[in-house]
């Protein structure tokens, strides 16, 4: 099974984006923020999280730009009722802090309000995966510390504090410290102040 992709993105469709690893273009079907994310990215080299589907039919790719978003939508394949397709529209419907926040509070009016998710699947939603989810928090504190490393190691090179924080959010979010600080010494030779 493919864990990730990493490549470059080279076209953002409706419902997918075609990810070129090495000369092979890889269809990923994602949510419309992975997509958004990917399109302000267009062309850059990226780390997409890969579910991968198999059915007797097909092989489909589901892609996510965060760690937090491939592991809340492998919990929502756990929901009786729940496939790929409608939880990819789940993902749509909010970031996965604000879905993680409808169903740790219980909220089936909130999350009934999602795309294709009716109240009876809100309530099975909330019955499997409440107080089961991992912390969407302990996610964003392990990466708020990794690009805080890689702005320091660069700020250390002699690269100017502007051109650094610029590059860093650009960054993929789960970016690990010694391939930021690689791709951020390529991207920036050249600018040392």
């Amino acid at each position: 099974m493919i864990g990730y992709l990493r490549g470059k993105i080279i076209e953002v469709m409706n419902e997918s984006a075609l990810i070129d690893v090495h000369g092979v273009g890889y269809e990923i079907n994602a949510s419309i923020h992975t997509l958004e994310d990917f399109q302000t990215l267009l062309g850059n080299e990226i780390i997409v999280w890969i579910h991968t589907h198999v059915r007797e039919d097909a092989l489909i790719l589901f892609g996510f730009h965060s760690k937090e978003e491939k592991r809340l939508f492998l919990s929502l394949l756990k929901v009786n009722g729940v496939g790929p397709k409608m939880a990819l529209s789940i993902l749509s419907g909010g970031r996965p802090a604000q879905i993680h926040e409808l169903i740790e509070a219980g909220n089936a009016k909130g999350l009934s309000a999602l795309p294709k998710v009716g109240k009876k699947t809100a309530e099975q939603i909330i019955l499997t995966l409440k107080g089961k989810l991992v912390s969407i928090d302990e996610g964003s504190k392990t990466k708020s510390e990794t690009l805080t490393q890689i702005t320091s190691a660069l700020l250390n090179l002699g690269y100017k504090s502007q051109l650094v924080d610029q590059f860093v959010a650009t960054l993929p979010v789960e970016v690990e410290l010694e391939e930021g600080v690689r791709r951020g010494f390529q991207t920036l030779s050249g600018a040392l102040s």
